[in-house]
């Protein structure tokens, strides 16, 4: 089973250091990392979402994810 995992980053400049420690501890259950931010008129925005493929460990994954952030799932 594999699940895709969107994390709503609401501040990406305070929360991108913890996130990357998630993601890099779980990092070969990981197939596949998306970012994606809004550009605003001549500057990048503060704000985004991180999509990852997860490939095993789906829920102890989304449980460490969700203490921090506000996240979605979808397993297939």
């Amino acid at each position: 089973m594999s699940a895709i995992i969107g994390i709503q980053v609401s501040n990406r400049i305070e929360e991108a250091t913890k996130l990357q420690e998630i993601l890099t501890r779980y990092g070969c259950l990981i197939k596949t990392r998306i970012g994606l931010h809004d550009m605003g008129e001549y500057k990048c925005l503060n704000y985004g979402i991180v999509l990852i493929q997860v490939v095993d460990k789906i829920n102890e994954i989304y449980d460490e994810l969700s203490k921090h952030w506000q996240i979605q799932i979808m397993k297939f």
